[in-house]
């Protein structure tokens, strides 16, 4: 998708800090409630990539029964954990990159925990967990965001959707980037509720295929309708732009982040609330 402002451009703190003050009023203020197990966390998100909440979900649950300890995780014959997580997708992969964490801490100081973690400075952190097969910036983030309590901001493809459309990203900015791009500009009392917010706006309003502009809480300071308008109405007006580049544009392609933490109560199930259901509504 095209960013909507200049290549160096940069998010203005000042907009920034009022858009998500509206989108509070329209979703609420979630609670942020750390579940304290960044081991957890990151075995969660990993099987969280490249599938619904719901099959990861299922994946973390069926791995949590057959191997209650990380050691018994560890210890299990690879093709016998794929099998296991399979519901996931990917589960060779997935369970490749799961045991080489748990061997890697393993090697270190003997410890299958990463409780440590959320008594690091933040780059320190991030700069630890960097250092695991198949985390990136997302990865790292939601476990700093999700089970550290450090004010780290995870960037999915609603989130990079939604901010572009409001040109808050540069020219071309990727996901990966905007995580760089985007967290400096947000207050970090209001990480998570920008976080869990844009994901809700970027379902139910700004959707993909048709974002509903005339119902969008930050429709005043968008810039996206007279965009559209201009590059792809041909003398259309706005509301013929959009439906016509909804028709046009793909999807955004799976939500990717993992969404540990329900939004209204305590997590529910267990350490990461992996019940099933979308962890940004209350039950």
């Amino acid at each position: 998708m095209r960013a909507i402002v200049s290549p160096d451009a940069t998010p203005d703190t000042t907009r920034l800090e009022a858009m998500i003050k509206k989108l509070e009023r329209a979703y609420g203020v979630p609670r942020w409630q750390p579940t304290h197990d960044p081991l957890g966390e990151l075995i969660a998100t990993i099987l969280s990539q490249n599938t619904s909440d719901v099959n990861s979900d299922r994946a973390y649950a069926a791995l949590r029964t057959a191997y209650p300890t990380w050691e018994a995780a560890l210890q299990a014959a690879p093709d016998r954990l794929a099998a296991v997580i399979c519901s996931g997708g990917l589960a060779t992969l997935k369970s490749q990159r799961i045991q080489a964490i748990l061997r890697a801490l393993k090697a270190g100081d003997g410890g299958l925990s990463l409780d440590f973690l959320r008594h690091m400075p933040m780059p320190a952190a991030r700069a630890f967990l960097a250092e695991f097969p198949g985390v990136g910036p997302k990865t790292i983030a939601c476990v700093l965001l999700f089970a550290c309590g450090h004010p780290a901001f995870p960037v999915d493809t609603h989130i990079h959707r939604v901010t572009t459309r409001l040109g808050l990203l540069p020219a071309r900015c990727t996901a990966e980037r905007a995580h760089t791009v985007l967290e400096p500009g947000i207050p970090p009392h209001k990480v998570y509720s920008a976080h869990v917010n844009l994901i809700r706006h970027g379902r139910s309003v700004c959707q993909a295929r048709r974002p509903d502009c005339q119902r969008c809480c930050l429709r005043r300071s968008c810039p996206y309708p007279q965009h559209l308008a201009r590059s792809h109405a041909g003398g259309e007006g706005t509301s013929q732009a959009l439906a016509a580049v909804s028709r046009q544009q793909e999807g955004a392609g799976r939500d990717m982040s993992p969404q540990r933490v329900i939004s209204s109560g305590t997590p529910q199930g267990g350490p990461l609330g992996w019940d099933g259901h979308d962890r940004y509504e209350p039950h």
